[in-house]
């Protein structure tokens, strides 16, 4: 009793500090970096000019510009997330928590999947699983897709887990569930999902042909070609009837991947250093335990692989599939990786429940405090730069212009800026190239001519690691001569 009242009281803190660092880690909250902006952008649209299907870039339509501004026109995420996001505007008014919230809840939501299926392994094992990490802390304020595309993933990846460990047979809500999961990663991101779990499939299946013992990990062909049915609608609307679609979405953003030059193009093993350094101190506890494993039952490599159990094997498999797919498209970026972490996660629960050695375990339990404290200093470090360093002060330019345009009763637009943000912030659907007819007041970047010099009713200064300062004023009232 006295073990399992530890357990739970430590469960308690882990989880509090679990959901404590998901939400303050990215404080003081801004859109300009990681994209934040573009997928900002989508639900507001959504709201303002109704396009519920396909939306556009901050950049695309600006008044007065009839070349092209930007590289891409039409959004290329579908818009599940944004539907969510929509929604939660209509309800709480605040675009902050509306943007922020569906990760934040995919990140708790997966949290708590992760550690109830680590349960079969044992209490401690699944605590572990929650494995506090700089990847998931990073992400889960972000107003991005990875977050939720993780959770749809790990959701259809641990149905068929479930499967395995249970050795029971696929019924109909089970293919409904797997339908649901495959349906909501394909809307949220498109068919990457299956880059994460149908090579784990493959390979699983194919290892039953050597291991009758093995149940079947198969549901069937109805959830994955319904899933993907409903997406091809969705694509093949876009290319027949939305101006640049094909273009945008289907030759740059989703081929292009696969070509080097278009996207930034990284070395085939680029993945494996990002993933030991972002999930530490767990890729070491996962090397360590294997480790431990293969001296304990004193085989090489070969042989403990081909004494694993079938749940053990179908990890292993989700793991390593997951990163060997996604080492061969050439286009890659460190948060596309990160639904593999729920299934290494889940592995590290399987190893340590696997490995009875005490010491391991209590290895174990000092890691689960080492990466308290170091996930949670850099969750710390990252906040108080933030605010030391003034980082969300194209916010507060942003907010003053609203306040000053309110009290002055001025009509105020904005000319094409390279932080998207400034849009969102400013709440406007367009830049503009020109001034628009009634429009008496004007947002412009200060290292463009003619407002590189003169008279501003405020301004503000942005400092950013790696680039060049972005300078903003307001004019107001706007010249007649401009």
């Amino acid at each position: 009793m006295a073990k399992t009242e530890k357990n739970a009281r430590l469960l308690l803190i882990v989880s509090f500090l679990t959901v404590s660092l998901f939400a303050v880690s990215n404080l003081p909250w801004t859109l300009d970096d990681y994209d934040q902006a573009k997928q900002a952008f989508v639900s507001y649209q959504m709201i303002g000019q109704q396009r519920w299907l396909y939306q556009t870039t901050p950049h695309e339509g600006m008044a007065g510009n009839p070349k092209r501004h930007s590289i891409h026109h039409i959004n290329s995420k579908p818009p599940a997330v944004a539907w969510v996001s929509a929604g939660l505007y209509e309800i709480g008014r605040s675009w902050d928590f509306a943007w922020r919230f569906p990760s934040f809840a995919a990140a708790v939501a997966l949290a708590f999947l992760v550690f109830r299926s680590a349960r079969a392994f044992g209490d401690l094992p699944a605590l572990i699983a929650l494995a506090l990490n700089l990847l998931s802390v990073r992400l889960a304020p972000l107003v991005r897709t990875d977050m939720p595309l993780a959770l749809a993933t790990f959701a259809a990846g641990v149905l068929m887990f479930e499967k395995i460990r249970t050795r029971t047979r696929w019924n109909m809500r089970d293919r409904v569930a797997l339908f649901a999961a495959l349906t909501a990663a394909m809307f949220i991101k498109g068919p990457v999902v299956w880059a994460f779990v149908l090579p784990p499939l493959v390979l699983y299946q194919l290892r039953r042909r050597w291991r009758p013992d093995f149940p079947s990990a198969w549901s069937g062909w109805i959830p994955w070609i319904a899933s993907f049915a409903l997406f091809c609608l969705w694509a093949i609307a876009g290319i027949r009837f939305i101006d640049g679609f094909y273009e945008d979405v289907v030759l740059i953003e989703f081929a292009g991947r696969f070509h080097e030059g278009i996207h930034r193009s990284q070395p085939l093993l680029f993945y494996i250093p990002h993933l030991l350094q972002k999930f530490a101190p767990w890729s070491l506890l996962v090397i360590g335990s294997l480790v431990v494993a293969l001296r304990k039952t004193k085989a090489t490599t070969g042989k403990w692989l081909a004494r694993l159990s079938p749940e053990m094997f179908w990890l292993v498999a989700w793991v390593a599939g997951g990163i060997a797919v996604m080492s061969l498209i050439p286009s890659k970026r460190v948060d596309r990786i990160f639904p593999v972490v729920p299934p290494l996660c889940l592995l590290l629960a399987a190893q340590l429940s696997a490995t009875s050695i005490v010491h391991v375990r209590r290895l174990a339990a000092f890691t689960i405090i080492f990466a308290a404290i170091f996930t949670g200093a850099y969750s710390g470090m990252r906040t108080i730069d933030g605010y030391r360093s003034n980082r969300d002060a194209l916010v507060k330019f942003a907010r003053e212009v609203r306040r000053m345009a309110a009290a002055e009763h001025l009509r105020y637009e904005i000319l094409p800026a390279r932080d998207e943000g400034l849009l969102l912030y400013l709440q406007r659907p367009r830049f503009f190239r020109e001034p628009p007819a009634g429009c008496n007041a004007l947002v412009v970047p200060l290292d463009e001519e003619p407002w590189s010099s003169g008279h501003f009713s405020y301004r503000v200064t942005v400092e950013k690691k790696g680039d060049e300062p972005s300078s903003y004023g307001f004019v107001a009232p706007l010249p007649p001569h401009r």
